[in-house]
């Protein structure tokens, strides 16, 4: 139990949080329902090349990640951002709904999934469980 962090006044670290989809509605739903007062959303992006551009100029320490996307998919992107920083941790949020494609996302560096659609607390949690 002593190891809770962020627990006191003083010690809530802020965390820059990337939102990748290429729906608008669904970046701005993201943002919106993120209840983390220490998660700053410092960019959004509509697909993996400007996801890549965003991470690079920002250095976000966690990624919401869509896999269908024009230009680069989720997967090499996920991939591409990993390899740029190890410790980034990245929550799929997709409506591909096969085992398989989350295994592929699992094994390419992303550290959760959640399917569209969700609710907000399934949001929640799922973010709650990558800041752990």
């Amino acid at each position: 139990m002593g190891l809770a962090q962020g627990n006191g006044a003083g010690s809530r670290r802020s965390l820059k949080l990337l939102i990748v989809d290429d729906s608008n509605i669904m970046r701005r739903r993201i943002e919106r329902s993120q209840q983390f007062e220490e998660l700053q959303v410092v960019g959004t992006a509509s697909n993996g090349v400007e996801a890549l551009e965003m991470f690079r100029k920002t250095d976000p320490d966690m990624v919401t990640m869509d896999l269908t996307m024009p230009q680069m998919d989720g997967i090499e992107c996920i991939s591409k951002i990993v390899h740029l920083k190890p410790a980034v941790r990245i929550l799929v949020i997709s409506a591909l709904a096969d085992k398989a494609t989350a295994v592929e996302a699992m094994e390419c560096g992303a550290n959760g999934f959640l399917n569209k659609p969700f609710t907000d607390r399934q949001l929640n949690e799922a973010i709650a469980e990558l800041m752990s």
